[in-house]
């Protein structure tokens, strides 16, 4: 018996380890928060002067030439009543693909960018306890590449808790997170600038009631944008539609999306439409552009036409039921007005 039970053990072991992996490596365990590199129990900031608030720089803005070092410390703030222990790493950001959130790629995906460029302390090669209601400063180094490409690089240094949280049992299997939390880094290789957006596949979908006019129809406007430039972008978007003889049918004036667009990302958006025509050839435009680069504008239309199908499939079925009446007397007038001829039998004889 005592091998079967071995063979359990290691089986459980195995199939944990590898739920968990799947969830760090799945990105379910995303580097950082889009607003605040803060998650109530610690933080992770760009390390103040002296005398300088723990907030006083929110994320790092820096700038070198191809080939150029220079170097910066990262802190992790302990909030807890108790120490904690992290695995700090640095890596690449990028946009989530559904909504465009700001991410940092998890630990297990490598970095191609700026991730690779930085250098932590060796202090940080395994791991790094920070005590209760205390902070570690970590110094780092940036060695640009000398063949890195003008514009943009974008990423940040996560602290990944090493403690595994919210375990649950599923049976014989156990599954549990890590959390972490990342300060953004903003890196600028001086050089060619170029800002860059494109929309494009746009599409609209759409329900109607069963019975038009009674409710509204709802119409939902999808699309993508996607960064063709080498500089972060923060697009504003304008959604418009035009019914049958240029009739406005919708107009959303331009509005940011509080969102930084990464050089390379394309992310999906979709604009909700509660109101849609019922019945009309549309066509819907979104149009995109920057603030910060004001000849920036890129659009893109899609056509639809909407059609009450259930009020037409009525129409049909009554149409055709009519039709089918007048069909009938029409044959029942025919035979009244030609009547077989009846033999006259007084005359025989």
């Amino acid at each position: 018996m005592r091998p079967r039970s071995r063979t359990r053990s290691r089986t459980r072991a195995l199939l944990y380890g590898l739920l968990l992996g799947l969830l760090l490596g799945a990105g379910l365990l995303p580097a950082t928060a889009a607003t605040a590199a803060d998650n109530g129990t610690w933080g992770v900031f760009p390390t103040p002067a002296a005398g300088a608030a723990m907030t006083d720089r929110a994320y790092f803005f820096h700038q070198g030439a191809a080939g150029s070092t220079l170097g910066d410390s990262v802190t992790i703030l302990n909030s807890s009543d108790r120490e904690l222990t992290f695995q700090v790493f640095a890596t690449d950001a990028v946009n989530t693909p559904a909504g465009g959130a700001f991410a940092l790629l998890p630990v297990e995906t490598r970095p191609k960018d700026i991730g690779a460029w930085i250098a932590l302390a060796p202090e940080a090669a395994s791991t790094v306890t920070v005590p209760a209601k205390g902070r570690k400063d970590i110094p780092f180094t940036v060695r640009v590449p000398a063949d890195a490409t003008p514009g943009d690089h974008v990423g940040g240094i996560v602290a990944l808790g090493t403690a595994v949280e919210g375990v649950q049992k599923e049976g014989k299997v156990q599954v549990g997170v890590k959390r972490s939390v990342g300060a953004r880094l903003y890196f600028r290789v001086p050089g060619p600038i170029t800002a860059g957006l494109s929309v494009e596949d746009v599409r609209v979908s759409r329900s109607a009631p069963l019975l038009p006019w009674v409710d509204n129809a709802r119409a939902t406007v999808s699309y993508a944008l996607v960064n063709r430039g080498n500089v972060v972008v923060e697009p504003r978007v304008a959604v418009s539609a035009e019914g049958l003889f240029g009739r406005e049918v919708l107009n959303r004036p331009a509005r940011e999306l509080k969102l930084s667009l990464l050089p390379g990302q394309r992310i999906e958006l979709t604009e909700p439409w509660p109101d849609a025509p019922q019945s009309d050839w549309v066509t819907v435009k979104v149009t995109a552009g920057a603030a910060a680069h004001p000849d920036l504008v890129s659009e893109s239309a899609t056509e639809f036409v909407a059609v009450p199908w259930p009020a037409v499939g009525l129409l049909l079925v009554l149409a055709g039921a009519g039709a089918t009446v007048w069909v009938l007397r029409r044959r029942h007038h025919a035979k009244g007005e030609h009547p077989e001829p009846v033999p006259d039998l007084a005359g025989t004889r």
